[in-house]
């Protein structure tokens, strides 16, 4: 257990808070956490609001608004005690401290590489410079193809990348393929088929009863979608 959770664990109330992340995920999620009887304030959905911590109809738990790639941060590090995140996070960061016993089937979507349409295929390299948010995913990928990737870290606007020269070819999430279509772009393969999953802190989930039980609504709604 991390020192952060271990404090939590024993110095703070038993009030249990539920990360949830912004955007287009938080949406699908919401008919999950109504059905397991949490409902979160307006301000939550408040695009205006610059409020990060939001209660709930139960008093038991409140939910915070953080960007995807936090959640699993707050959650591995005790700050959080669940939450809802892509398994793309969790592969990238791979923390111990997690625990993802339930996929929720939302946000569906794929980490694939794209290229410029029109980029003559390769036959054999071995060594490639991509843009991405996902630098040990990314590298994981080519090296078991026993390809060195060169990995440029970005936070957004992926697809300027290539058509800026900054790397050749991008790894991000792909949805319908309208942004990369937009943009010159192809998609060239798929690397992991994405969903989103409730993930547990582990501490939290065996020491506090409460956790175990939110987990076991989850899971009986994700069976009964």
């Amino acid at each position: 257990m991390t020192c952060i959770a271990a404090a939590i664990m024993t110095n703070s109330p038993r009030q249990l808070v539920f990360a949830l992340p912004k955007g287009r995920i938080l949406k699908e999620a919401l008919p999950l956490l109504e059905k397991a009887g949490i409902h979160p304030e307006p301000a939550l959905f408040d695009e205006g609001s610059r409020a990060l911590r939001f209660a709930t109809s139960n008093p038991h738990v409140s939910v915070i608004r953080v960007r995807s790639f936090d959640v699993a941060t707050f959650v591995a590090f005790g700050a959080a005690h669940l939450g809802i995140v892509g398994n793309d996070v969790l592969a990238e960061f791979d923390y111990s401290e997690l625990y993802s016993p339930v996929d929720l089937g939302i946000g569906r979507c794929r980490l694939s590489v794209a290229e410029p349409e029109g980029t003559p295929p390769i036959l054999s390299e071995s060594h490639v410079r991509v843009a991405t948010k996902y630098p040990h995913l990314t590298a994981r990928h080519y090296a078991a193809q026993g390809v060195q990737a060169e990995c440029v870290k970005l936070n957004g606007a992926m697809e300027l990348a290539p058509l800026l020269g900054l790397a050749p070819r991008i790894v991000d999430l792909v949805s319908t393929g309208r942004t990369l279509k937009e943009n010159g772009l192809v998609e060239r393969e798929a690397i992991l088929e994405v969903t989103s999953r409730l993930i547990v802190n582990r501490a939290a989930f065996k020491t506090m009863p409460e956790v175990a039980r939110l987990v076991e609504s989850f899971r009986a709604l994700a069976g009964a979608a």
